[in-house]
């Protein structure tokens, strides 16, 4: 049964584990949560000028490696709900030099204040399937990409190996809570985290490219907004 979580609660759980979550994505997934992301990286079209918007940033991960990785003259805005991460994200900003490429603040995905045709790229990297409104989010975020920007999301996955599912889903379902609960101090967080994958219904990015990565636990979906 899927879990219903409200937006307000979802801030909340964030706000509670903010102070463990680094620590937490690198020990849960072994640390190969940032090859990922430089994945996503090497997906991003290289252009002399790029502004790009990176939804569900937390604590600044994926930001702080495009600011790193690409053009001189980026500029990256990053948006959360939860204010604790976001002050997580800024402090790792500044210890990197990056405030002048990277501008962290809090913003709703379902209603982006941004204007129509902004940005050449939009990333959301874990993010997508904690949104209480799906559909309503990709539309806005396909409504601020400038006409042949893309779109990139990496979000975990299931496996379809059937010995590998199973492995995977045992070490999901009790590992993970029980790991990220002692860390923590949240148990209920990282329930609450290991059932959104297990309820995400990717079928509503049918039709973007899709691209398993490490045996399927995340994929990454790319599409355009028509010129």
């Amino acid at each position: 049964m899927k879990t219903k979580i409200s937006r307000k609660k979802i801030c909340t759980l964030f706000n509670n584990i903010a102070h463990k979550y680094d620590l937490l994505n690198k020990l849960l997934s072994f640390g190969i949560d940032n090859s990922w992301r430089k994945k996503v990286l090497k997906l991003i079209p290289l252009k002399k000028e790029m502004h790009i918007l990176d939804v569900a940033t937390g604590t600044g991960d994926l930001a702080l490696m495009l600011a790193q990785n690409l053009c001189s003259k980026i500029k990256i805005t990053g948006i959360d709900i939860s204010d604790k991460m976001i002050e997580i994200g800024l402090r790792k900003v500044k210890k990197n030099n990056l405030s002048k490429l990277i501008d962290l603040q809090l913003g709703d995905a379902r209603k982006l204040k941004f204007s129509d045709s902004t940005f050449d790229v939009v990333t959301v990297a874990f993010g997508l399937r904690n949104m209480v409104n799906t559909k309503k989010t990709l539309a806005e975020m396909m409504r601020v990409l400038k006409p042949g920007g893309r779109l990139i999301i990496l979000e975990f996955s299931i496996p379809t190996n059937r010995l590998f599912k199973l492995v995977y889903l045992f070490y999901f379902r009790l590992f993970v809570p029980l790991i990220g609960g002692l860390i923590s101090g949240n148990y209920n967080a990282y329930r609450y985290l290991n059932e959104s994958v297990e309820n995400f219904d990717s079928s509503i990015l049918f039709n973007m490219k899709k691209i398993p990565i490490s045996f399927g636990i995340a994929t990454i979906y790319v599409t355009h907004k028509l010129a």
